[in-house]
């Protein structure tokens, strides 16, 4: 009878032992999956976007926003005013494509004001509540939205170092921005480029420009991986903003397609040359990821050269232009920032360049998906880190048009 007993309280206990593990199991799959949903890359329901396009609001709101428990909070133009100092003109800090740009001191938060002309529309709230749930650490926040006064508002987070044209090839003129933030002044020593003669206010390794450019790739990696995806359709070196540790941050996105839905007329696609539209796009009639890879290829460009491309590149819709292009200027020793001499390698550069040709190739479907680009430029940038950090390597001249084209 004892032994029974035995054997009934071993199996018993043996139970028990079995339930508290399953049940340790459960408890960390359950916390596992709630951290991949709360994760750096973590966004919308995607059925949001589908519904949205349907004329009809996303139907959660999946994690709170920096002021509302409810993703976007809508905020009245008394505050936004308040804010601004009236949107006086000390306040305005640039030009987009939403409209003129504010910066803002909101409930002791600084903040960016985008202020568009239009009346109220529910399409427009719909826009700003689903966008403002797409969250990424390489993706500027959406805090919130005003329909008042005659305009409609995006108040965005504000990025203290602002976009990569102040860092890259100095302070141009209010009408020429075309992101969140300001060419103002920036607490940098200045470094004068001597291929543009105009003021830069930092001087960027390769390394830190291969860092910008990755966190970049993953903002917009992380855009077209929504369900359906949603591109960008304007990126460009003025839309890549950087934080106080110079962390990338990809801004307006979906506000080509906000624009779309609030305008009553159908978007138009200018006749002026844009060097970070692609090609394509005017024969098409329309924009595929493949758009975005290309107009990412032309900011690759911009960060090699440290120059506004827009002054030198022709209309590219060929391989063979474009590639013509970057020989003639390596030929002539005119091709990357000489302010980077000394913080690459050879094979780096290399890489880079050939990475920028890619994105830009024809016709769209031969180019990388950004994830494929993601990963090459993080490929690059731990080599270089290795070889110029740790072994102190890197290159005192620019490599020659014979040089990079030449088979590895």
């Amino acid at each position: 009878m004892v032994k029974v007993a035995t054997i009934v309280g071993g199996s018993a206990g043996t139970l028990a032992i079995m339930a508290v593990i399953m049940g340790f199991f459960w408890f960390f799959k359950s916390c596992k999956s709630f951290s991949n949903r709360a994760s750096e890359t973590s966004s919308s329901d995607p059925s949001a976007l589908t519904e949205w396009n349907r004329g009809v609001g996303p139907s959660s709101s999946v994690g709170p926003s920096l002021y509302g428990p409810q993703g976007a909070r809508e905020f009245m133009l008394e505050e936004l005013e308040q804010a601004t100092k009236q949107f006086a003109e000390s306040s305005l800090i640039g030009y987009g494509s939403f409209g003129l740009v504010y910066k803002g001191l909101l409930r002791d938060v600084v903040v960016a004001i985008k202020r568009h002309p239009g009346i109220p529309r529910p399409e427009f709230v719909a826009g700003v509540m689903y966008l403002s749930e797409i969250q990424h650490r390489n993706l500027v926040t959406l805090l919130g939205y005003c329909q008042e006064g005659g305009s409609q508002m995006l108040v965005y987070e504000y990025l203290p170092n602002g976009s990569m044209c102040n860092h890259l090839y100095g302070n141009g003129s209010l009408n020429k921005i075309d992101s969140l933030h300001d060419t103002m002044a920036l607490p940098f020593r200045v470094f004068v480029s001597a291929d543009t003669g105009r003021e830069a206010p930092t001087r960027l390794e390769f390394k830190e420009r291969l860092s910008i450019a990755l966190g970049a790739a993953r903002g917009l990696c992380h855009l077209h991986g929504l369900k359906p995806p949603l591109i960008h359709k304007n990126f460009k070196t003025g839309n890549v903003l950087v934080d106080e540790d110079f962390i990338a941050k990809v801004a307006d996105a979906g506000v080509s397609m906000l624009l779309e839905k609030i305008e009553e007329a159908s978007p138009s696609y200018t006749s002026s040359v844009n060097v970070f539209r692609d090609p394509e796009v005017e024969v098409l009639g329309s924009f595929t990821e493949t758009s975005d890879v290309y107009s990412f290829g032309a900011f690759l460009l911009e960060l090699i050269t440290g120059q506004d491309e827009a002054m030198h590149i022709n209309y590219m819709g060929s391989n063979e232009s474009l590639i013509q292009w970057v020989q003639s200027r390596l030929s002539c020793n005119d091709f990357v920032d000489h302010r980077l001499v000394g913080s690459f390698t050879m094979a780096g550069i290399k890489d880079m360049i050939k990475l920028a040709l890619k994105c830009m190739s024809f016709p769209g479907e031969r180019r990388p998906d950004m994830n494929t680009v993601s990963i090459e430029l993080e490929r690059i940038r731990e080599i270089e880190m290795e070889m110029t950090t740790v072994k102190g390597e890197g290159t005192a001249k620019i490599a020659l048009g014979s040089e990079l084209f030449a088979s590895k």
